[in-house]
């Protein structure tokens, strides 16, 4: 059967997959408690929902838009 010549391969797939999800874990990351007017969370300004979950989120979207742009090994020039 004839391979058509698609944009995205099997890999592009995993690649998107594997971002997205880490881009869901850098969501997770900076949920949390909250502060309200009776209670103050300092856990709000963690380390990690400031700085490492931003980061993890930023490059699961950089990884996704690899994903994207990756072009199939075997795609042919016809």
């Amino acid at each position: 059967m004839d391979k058509r010549n698609l944009a995205f391969d099997k890999t592009n797939f995993i690649l998107l997959a594997v971002g997205m999800a880490v881009v869901i874990i850098g969501f997770i990351l900076m949920s949390g408690g909250e502060s309200t007017e009776q209670a103050y969370d300092p856990s709000i300004f963690s380390a990690m929902r400031i700085k490492v979950a931003p980061a993890v989120a930023f490059l699961g979207f950089v990884s996704m838009i690899y994903a994207i742009i990756r072009k199939p090994k075997d795609a042919k020039a016809e």
